[in-house]
Parts: structure tokens; C-alpha cells; sequence
């Protein structure tokens, strides 16, 4: 028997960064569950074939929409877009992010610019426009992607570390103020997963990857979208303003006893 608790059936939820990885697997997932989704990228045509394969399968509808985050008008048109199409929203999804890899000495004001652009203030948009649809409606869910960078730090991505920092720090200060008009925003903190970036880069599949070994320090984009059904549905009802680290096995200071 499944437990309807964890069931996201009948919501209607915005997947940002949804072309592919993460955004395009929690939007998959969603879907399969019942969920109306809205996929949105920079680029209609990264995200026309994923609403085309949801709409294929069995499940929710989807709908694709061009949106760069860090434009308002972009998310104006893409709330509107979503409440015209489904009559509310219940689910944000904060996934659209970026990052390149660089010494903090190099990393140009243009270049720091993008990346908070892109990881904080698209959060930032995006969450203020479709959080006042929920505030005025029945409440809802908003699931921001963070990253383990943001909570203790990485190098090379100064940058992308502090934004995704700063995108922890406003999913718990916009818990508390949100609370009362029964939105829930938490966030995920993942660590290493295998992405298509990933494989391409480092030639790491998700294929390779066995989801019952316990001692592994890189994940699968559907572990993640686990984690993000959870999160929106009522079964994670006591959970207000928190990150979930999803990261493997945690990195500790290993000792010897003398």
C-alpha cells in the first residue's frame, strides 16, 4: 500500500533550470506522480522536448516556457503563463543555476555578477512572484536548490559558494516570514551528482552508479528528486526552513587512536 502522504497528485508545480539534470528529472518525476508542470530555460527549444516527453507518458501535463530568471518580466510572464494554464500554483522549484570553476584572484565583477545573478537573485524573483499566487491562494511549497559549496565552502567557486550560501540563509528567514500564510520553503544541499555536465566533463554516468551502495560520495539526479517530492509533499509537513544535505557519505576529520 502506498502512502498518500508523500503523494504530489493534482499540484501544479514551476521546475526552473528544467532542460536537463536535476530541474529535468524532478520535473519528470513530478509528472509520473500526478503533477502539472511547468519546465522553463533560457531557451524555448531546451525545454520544448522535455514538456513533449512528459506530455507523451502517463501522469500530469506540462507545458514549456523560455525564461531567463534573472529577467522579472521573464518570471512575471512565466507565473502568469502557469496560472493561466492551471489556475494556481503549489510547488516552486528553485533549481536554474550556473557556475564556472576559478581562482577568487580572477574571477572578474562581470563574471562574479552572473553567477549571483543567476543562482540568488533568479531565487529571489522567481520565489517572490509565484510565492504571492500561494500566499493569496491555499498556501504551498517552495524547494530551492542549494549546494553542500554553500555550506562549508569550495574552491575555485567562490562565487557560486557564496550565492548558494546566501540562498540557504534566505530559505530559513523566508520560512519564518512566510509561515503564517502557510508556505513552506525549505532547501536541498546536494553534493557531487551525475549530471550529463558531469558525464561530459569527467565521464561519470549516473548509469555506473548503484543506488544500494552505501558508501559513495556521488549521487543521481533522481536521489535528488526524491528528496524534492518529499519536500513537496505533506509528508515533510513539520519540516520549515531546512536545507537537506544530500551528499553521500559525509566528509569528516578521520583520527587515529594512539
Amino acid at each position: 500500500m502506498t502512502n498518500d502522504r508523500f503523494s504530489v497528485e493534482g499540484q501544479t508545480a514551476i521546475v526552473t533550470g528544467a532542460s536537463s539534470g536535476i530541474g529535468r528529472e524532478i520535473a519528470e518525476q513530478f509528472a509520473q506522480e500526478g503533477a502539472d508542470v511547468v519546465v522553463c530555460s533560457r531557451e524555448q527549444g531546451n525545454v520544448d522536448p522535455v514538456a513533449e516527453t512528459i506530455n507523451e507518458a502517463d501522469g500530469g501535463t506540462a507545458i514549456a516556457v523560455e525564461c531567463d530568471v534573472t529577467d522579472r518580466d521573464a518570471v512575471d510572464a512565466l507565473v502568469e503563463a502557469t496560472v493561466d494554464e492551471f489556475g494556481s500554483i503549489d510547488c516552486l522549484v528553485n533549481n536554474a543555476g550556473a557556475s564556472f570553476m576559478a581562482p577568487f584572484e580572477d574571477i572578474s565583477p562581470n563574471g562574479w555578477k552572473t553567477i549571483v545573478d543567476i543562482n540568488l537573485t533568479g531565487t529571489y524573483h522567481c520565489t517572490q512572484v509565484a510565492g504571492e499566487h500561494m500566499r493569496q491562494d491555499d498556501g504551498g511549497t517552495v524547494i530551492n536548490l542549494a549546494s553542500v559549496a554553500g555550506q562549508r565552502g569550495s574552491p575555485m567557486m567562490s562565487h557560486y559558494g557564496a550565492a548558494k550560501a546566501a540562498v540557504i540563509n534566505l530559505t530559513t528567514t523566508l520560512a519564518y516570514e512566510w509561515a503564517s500564510d502557510d508556505v513552506r520553503v525549505n532547501a536541498i544541499a546536494p553534493g557531487f551528482v551525475a549530471t550529463p555536465g558531469v558525464e561530459s566533463q569527467m565521464g561519470v554516468s549516473a548509469d555506473d552508479i548503484d543506488r544500494d551502495e552505501v558508501e559513495r560520495r556521488i549521487g543521481t539526479s533522481a536521489e535528488i528528486a526524491d528528496v524534492a517530492q518529499f519536500l513537496a509533499s505533506s509528508a515533510s509537513s513539520y519540516l520549515v526552513g531546512e536545507t537537506i544535505t544530500a551528499q553521500g557519505v559525509p566528509r569528516i576529520e578521520e583520527t587515529t587512536e594512539v
